[in-house]
């Protein structure tokens, strides 16, 4: 493939789920521009109109407004997450202060992810939670009064930190989390912080203060770097040409991916970085490269963890053998997707293992062929479709039409990647 394209990935994932909570608990009118209209962030949509704020229709290329009331309503039914587990959980956070029981529940595959970490230390601050089943949704949490907390969270995970942090606020408790190895995303402490709440990194613990007061606010979201890794990673593996992807989040704990990629030999060049709402963005600029391998090392993880997959498929086709090591939250994702990923890199001829909580992928100049079975997991479905733009591959995808999940428009914009002369011919 010969690649030449000036895109814009759709808005940010993560700052798209915030915005829509922050703009819903708030009272007054928010507006929210860029927002991503994924099938995830529709979920976060329906939950908070179940919740009592107005959400308008979430469409590409439309604002959205949420006009919130200060705090949620009891829901007259079931809040359903869809596939979203950002949805769940930072909801859990919330929904902790509050003076009513709430049921949440979600597809088969947000069914099956655990919930009890984030439940466990929003029981300590004083919320209850009743289970269903052993550790999944759905689950009923109860909420009310809350109590300070300070804990040290079982894993580096955003999610996790957030939904203490959110309880925090709704709460109006200070509460202290560190997490065990490298800072997952801060797009919640950056959010506080705009509102004037007080939230402290030392490097070791981060300490929230309710100091501030939620209001509402115009958000514009950048690009999601997640998604942006995809492109990313069909212009690499391209035989020629130049993209450039416009206006990406370059959040320092989003862009581990970035870092691994230089390390293995990826031409990525930054231009224009500026400030958009408390977070960096700037174009990247990526060419063509031969790939040698590396290791990615525990602390690098959770800046990472979403980009694993398509650093995976890149890493098949890397000079030597690539070793990702304490990867074990990516089988508590959208499906076991440490075991698939090695499976599937296997049945599309390359040599990858998963032991324990660690996976090395060995790269190959064979063209890949085979079928990829996702488990309807986006992030698997797009990153075997990068590697099925090699000359010679015939990588077929069971459930390519899930990349809607977070970045809907994939497929055209992995077509738009291509030179004209080479559509010409």
């Amino acid at each position: 493939m010969i690649v030449d394209a000036d895109l814009r990935v759709p808005g940010d994932k993560s700052i798209t789920h915030r915005a829509l909570l922050l703009s819903a608990f708030a009272r007054g009118t928010s507006r929210i521009e860029g927002a991503l209209t994924s099938l995830d962030a529709r979920s976060s949509a329906r939950v908070l109109r179940q919740l009592g704020a107005a959400v308008s229709p979430l469409a590409a290329g439309r604002a959205i407004t949420v006009a919130g009331r200060g705090r949620f309503r009891r829901p007259a039914g079931r809040l359903d997450c869809g596939n979203s587990g950002t949805t769940t959980r930072l909801l859990l956070g919330l929904l902790a202060a509050h003076p009513f029981a709430a049921t949440l529940t979600g597809d088969r595959s947000l069914r099956r992810r655990p919930m009890r970490r984030v439940t466990i230390p929003l029981e300590l601050m004083g919320a209850r939670f009743t289970f269903a089943g052993n550790d999944g949704l759905p689950l009923t949490v109860r909420g009310g009064k809350l109590t300070s907390l300070r804990y040290a969270l079982p894993a580096s995970s955003a999610q996790l930190k957030s939904a203490v942090l959110l309880a925090g606020l709704a709460g109006g408790v200070p509460v202290e989390v560190r997490e065990p190895a490298g800072r997952s995303r801060d797009h919640t402490e950056r959010m506080l912080r705009a509102f004037g709440y007080v939230v402290e990194d030392d490097g070791e613990w981060i300490r929230f203060l309710p100091t501030g007061a939620l209001e509402a606010a115009r958000y514009a979201i950048p690009g999601d770097p997640s998604s942006a890794a995809f492109l990313v990673g069909a212009a690499l593996l391209a035989e020629a040409g130049e993209l450039r992807l416009r206006e990406v989040c370059l959040n320092p704990t989003r862009t581990g991916f970035l870092r691994v990629l230089a390390r293995m030999g990826a031409d990525i060049g930054v231009e224009g970085v500026r400030e958009s709402a408390g977070e960096p963005v700037g174009d990247l600029v990526i060419r063509p490269s031969a790939l040698t391998a590396t290791e990615v090392v525990p602390g690098e993880i959770p800046g990472l963890i979403d980009e694993i997959p398509l650093l995976s498929v890149l890493a098949s086709r890397a000079e030597g053998t690539t070793i990702f090591r304490e990867v074990g939250e990516l089988r508590v994702k959208e499906s076991d997707r440490l075991a698939l990923l090695a499976a599937n890199l296997r049945a599309v001829g390359a040599r990858a293992e998963a032991r324990g909580n660690t996976l090395s992928v060995e790269g190959s100049v064979a063209s890949p062929a085979g079928r990829v079975v996702t488990e309807s997991d986006h992030r698997l479905a797009m990153a075997f479709e990068v590697l099925g733009t090699l000359p010679g591959a015939k990588v077929r995808v069971d459930h390519p039409e899930c990349a809607a999940v977070s970045f809907p428009g994939f497929h055209a914009s992995l077509r738009a990647l291509r030179a004209r002369r080479e559509r010409r011919s």
